[in-house]
């Protein structure tokens, strides 16, 4: 949501010791001269369609060229958030902060084949009055239920089919409102299986605590708003975000800032229904956490937050119910001197908290700065957060990328694989000062995860996505029999659609590189890269996402370096 900074809006919007905390409801641009912040090129396009690879545990992972939903160059799209259908996996659905024409609004983006294609609206009708804080959802009737910030404050509006057309703006609570969002009860067993629920916090009081209310008719109408906590002494409560759990639990996690400047985030509040939302055991403090919430960042012109994401396990799998909540944090451990990603989980439906573990495994106190989690549990239990990070860029005022980290042992142990294939400089919206967005998303389906972010690499913030594909065939090998050379063989069949194996045989223990190339000699992806014991190996190489055509593929290992050519067809 965009910072007001005009006085008398201020003092007329809300009023008390707490109007500065406040991640203001309503945008307006800076008044006054400004000066316009440096841009990328308008006329710059993303060319790149190659699909990255990578291997981890003999697992391949793939990563597409990242997508514009909806390409435009005169509207702004930041602040984003992606939710999935709860039945129909190809279904998703993102909400963007949207200026358009000097209009704040909402947009919309949708896909309904697993995101290869995607349509949607800048300016979704119901919210053109300075909407802000996107907070989607998508019940178990397919309904989009769309919660924003809108005159005359916590309001939402609903559309049957998929965002063609849109009800009218129902208000949930009126008054001085703050960072909201939104699920919806999708676990059959519950007993308040399509109850949807939204949650945000109320400025209107002197220390701001957490509000929820709930629909039971998919958005028509909404009841049970009642307030969740009571914040303690010389602390309010902001930035909430919600998850339900396997057989309906309601939670929400929230941070817990100091009341007075700079409002660092403190430690974090928790709060879990089994009722469907009309009654709630609160723990205001779950755990000590230290947030990096500022008006500018790391040489920046951009603001950033410590608020929490979280997401529960619903896999069925062994952590079934597991709950996690990341934060940005700084100078408390694990997190270094520099913003690093933080993980807690519960394996008690959030009654007890496992010390902190740090995501992002770039070496710690390298004046590099992880911030904007955003976390999701797939439908096989992997663990996927991701973030900006500017790991390969000066550590200062530079360029950021997105990045995902993904954990298979409920977050014990991580990789990170960079997911973007481009790099911004990382800068507030033209006009709005420090403000350029507040999160990112991220969800899964058909065994991909789909981060979902933005960033200006265009000239104006554009939201972006890709696939990361988990597949789960990758490469084998008999080290029981050493061959006497280095050998790498025809891969079969060739030519190929889309599936092929590729052999290749070590006589002694060596680091591996296979990789892939194009006509133009361009890597299409590093199919293996990391220590093998001796013996004879097979690659299951699955080229889905690559266009037909003639490629090559090296292996290298020591001083044994071979290359040979496959065909592509489709």
């Amino acid at each position: 949501m965009k910072y007001l900074a005009v006085l008398f809006l201020i003092i007329f919007t809300f009023s008390g010791v707490y109007s500065q905390e406040k991640w203001s409801a309503t945008r307006k641009p800076v008044m006054g001269n400004y000066v316009k912040l440096p841009s990328e090129n308008y006329a710059w396009q993303n060319n790149n369609r190659t699909t990255q690879f990578y291997t981890y545990d003999n697992i391949v992972i793939t990563v597409g060229p990242s997508i514009r939903v909806l390409p435009t160059s005169n509207a702004q799209q930041d602040e984003i958030i992606l939710v999935r259908h709860p039945s129909n996996q190809n279904i998703m659905f993102g909400g963007a902060n949207t200026t358009v024409g000097g209009v704040f609004g909402q947009g919309g983006y949708w896909t309904t084949d697993g995101g290869s294609t995607w349509s949607g609206n800048n300016l979704l009708p119901p919210f053109t009055q300075s909407s802000s804080d996107p907070g989607p959802a998508i019940d178990k009737n397919g309904v989009i239920i769309f919660s924003t910030l809108d005159s005359p404050g916590m309001v939402a509006a609903y559309s049957t089919n998929m965002g063609a057309s849109w009800s009218g703006r129902i208000t949930i609570q009126s008054g001085s409102v703050d960072k909201n969002f939104a699920a919806s009860d999708d676990a059959p067993t519950s007993p308040y299986y399509g109850r949807s629920y939204c949650v945000w916090s109320y400025f209107a009081v002197g220390q701001p605590p957490i509000y929820c209310g709930y629909t039971t008719n998919s958005g028509v109408s909404w009841t049970g708003v009642m307030q969740v906590n009571t914040p303690p002494g010389g602390h309010y409560s902001q930035g909430v975000d919600i998850a339900i759990g396997p057989t309906g639990q309601v939670y929400l996690a929230w941070a817990a800032p100091t009341s007075s400047s700079p409002y660092t985030e403190d430690y974090l509040g928790f709060a879990k229904s089994t009722t469907g939302g009309t009654s709630w055991v609160v723990t205001e403090n779950a755990y000590d956490m230290n947030g990096i919430r500022a008006s500018s960042f790391n040489g920046w012109t951009f603001r950033v937050n410590g608020f929490p994401r979280i997401a529960v396990d619903r896999s069925g799998g062994p952590r079934d119910g597991w709950i996690y909540v990341v934060t940005s944090e700084k100078n408390l451990a694990p997190a270094g001197t520099d913003a690093d990603v933080i993980l807690h989980r519960s394996t008690d439906q959030g009654t007890t908290w496992s010390p902190g573990i740090r995501v992002n495994q770039d070496p710690l106190n390298n004046g590099k700065v992880q911030f904007f989690p955003a976390i999701r549990v797939d439908e096989n239990g992997g663990v996927n957060v991701c973030y900006y990070d500017n790991r390969n860029y000066p550590s200062v005022g530079d360029s950021a990328e997105t990045y995902m980290s993904r954990s298979t042992d409920g977050g014990t142990t991580w990789i990170d694989i960079k997911v973007s294939d481009h790099a911004w400089k990382v800068k507030g919206e033209a006009g709005l000062g420090t403000y350029g967005g507040d999160y990112i998303g991220i969800s899964s389906g058909n065994n991909r995860v789909f981060p979902f972010w933005y960033d200006d690499k265009t000239g104006t913030m554009q939201a972006y996505v890709a696939a990361v594909t988990l597949d789960p065939v990758g490469i084998s090998g008999n080290t029981n029999e050493v061959p006497a050379a280095f050998e790498l063989k025809q891969n079969y069949p060739n030519p190929f659609n889309p599936n092929t194996t590729i052999s290749f045989a070590l006589p002694n223990d060596e680091n591996v590189k296979l990789e892939v190339y194009n006509m133009t000699g361009k890597s299409a992806g590093v199919l293996v890269n990391s220590d093998l014991k001796a013996g004879t190996y097979k690659f299951d190489f699955n080229a889905q996402d690559l266009a037909s055509g003639i490629y090559f593929y090296k292996l290298t290992s020591g001083s044994f370096v071979s290359t040979k050519k496959m065909i592509l067809v489709k």
